[in-house]
């Protein structure tokens, strides 16, 4: 039997790509299993796809100062003996890691048996889990050429990331049904990542009055960040969180607004649609998704507004500016050469498993 482990998870950015290959696998015949951690947004997302699931101890790994930096290599190590009870248990043939914390003690443990592990990094500058995992993978795939110099010479495969195949069988009136809008007004949609984004939930609600007059709105604004009082917008829809209906809503927009997570960008890019960029400030986070934007930008593929600058005003401006030029956008990403990584990320998994 071909057996695969997956892993990944902390953020749906580490879960999706896994999403992106369960039907590939599943059609060539490879028996999956999932670890991740016991509580994250991986463990519904990969449930609901009937996969069998096993939660293990994860310590977030943290530059900064913090008491809970005394506590949680505890759980990092504890969960290295867990993964290897469950490696002992499973015998996969090989493990794909898409990131995120919980992978460290995984593509350790997996190190430790002699099963094979590929690593894929999405971002430009590898997230630190990914680096400490690093000398543990066999083979490690990259989503920008410019990430190739952070990793070992011997180990980097330039693949692209994979991207859901339903993403592009969406319907365009089924997504207006979906939000129930009445009229043939453009559409904008913004999503601001799993967990929602407070400041631009903020910003854009602030500027629905004017925004509403030439579209309509599709906001996915993070768990717990429905507001009940505009329920009744016509014109504006908001959801927590969308799966099923992303296809059809992501056909139904005409331009995007969105943080800069790497998968997120590689979808937005893949369906050709006008965005704004607005990546997490680098107070918040190591600045990775800062230099995905950056990367886009040059490419002739989005606009991107700095957090920092953020206003009422740039918002709107933005989306009358990127809405008037759409063409120009459409046109760069359509010489993108960007493509969904499955393939070759399946062949490496096919190639990993027989070389053992």
């Amino acid at each position: 039997m071909k057996r695969i482990i997956l892993t990944g998870g902390g953020t749906a950015g580490h879960v999706t790509p896994n999403l992106a290959l369960i039907p590939k696998l599943q059609k060539e015949g490879w028996d999956i299993r999932y670890i991740g951690s016991k509580t994250g947004i991986e463990k519904e997302l990969i449930e609901e796809k009937m996969i069998p699931y096993y939660g293990i101890s994860s310590g977030k790994l943290r530059r900064y100062k913090d008491i809970k930096n005394l506590t949680d290599p505890f759980r990092v190590i504890a969960g290295l003996f867990e993964a290897i009870q469950l490696i002992n248990k499973l015998k996969p043939s090989v493990i794909f890691s898409k990131g995120g914390y919980v992978t460290v003690p995984v593509v350790m443990a997996g190190w430790l048996k002699r099963v094979p592990v590929i690593i894929h990094e999405s971002d430009i500058t590898p997230g630190l889990a990914n680096k400490l995992a690093f000398p543990f993978a066999k083979v490690i795939c990259a989503n920008f050429p410019e990430t190739l110099s952070y990793i070992p010479k011997s180990k980097g495969i330039l693949t692209g990331t994979p991207l859901r195949e339903e993403l592009y069988r969406g319907d365009r009136e089924t997504g207006r049904k979906i939000c129930n809008f009445k009229n043939d007004k453009p559409v904008i949609m913004m999503m601001g990542g799993s967990q929602g984004s407070i400041i631009l939930n903020t910003v854009l609600r602030n500027i629905l009055p004017v925004l509403l007059e030439p579209f309509n709105v599709i906001h996915i604004c993070g768990k717990n960040n429905i507001k009940d009082s505009l329920n009744d917008i016509a014109g504006y829809k908001q959801f927590e969180y969308v799966d099923k209906e992303l296809p059809h809503l992501f056909a139904a927009a005409d331009l995007l607004i969105s943080r800069a997570g790497a998968n997120s960008i590689a979808e937005i890019v893949s369906l050709k649609k006008p965005n704004i960029l607005i990546p997490l400030s680098a107070r918040a986070s190591r600045g990775d998704q800062i230099l995905n934007a950056r990367s886009f930008y040059k490419q002739g593929f989005s606009q991107v507004l700095e957090e920092e600058s953020l206003t009422e005003e740039s918002l709107f401006n933005s989306i009358m500016e990127v809405y008037k030029n759409r063409e120009k956008y459409i046109e760069s990403m359509k010489n993108s050469g960007i493509s969904n990584g499955i393939e070759k990320i399946m062949e490496i998994i096919n190639v990993c498993a027989k070389e053992g």
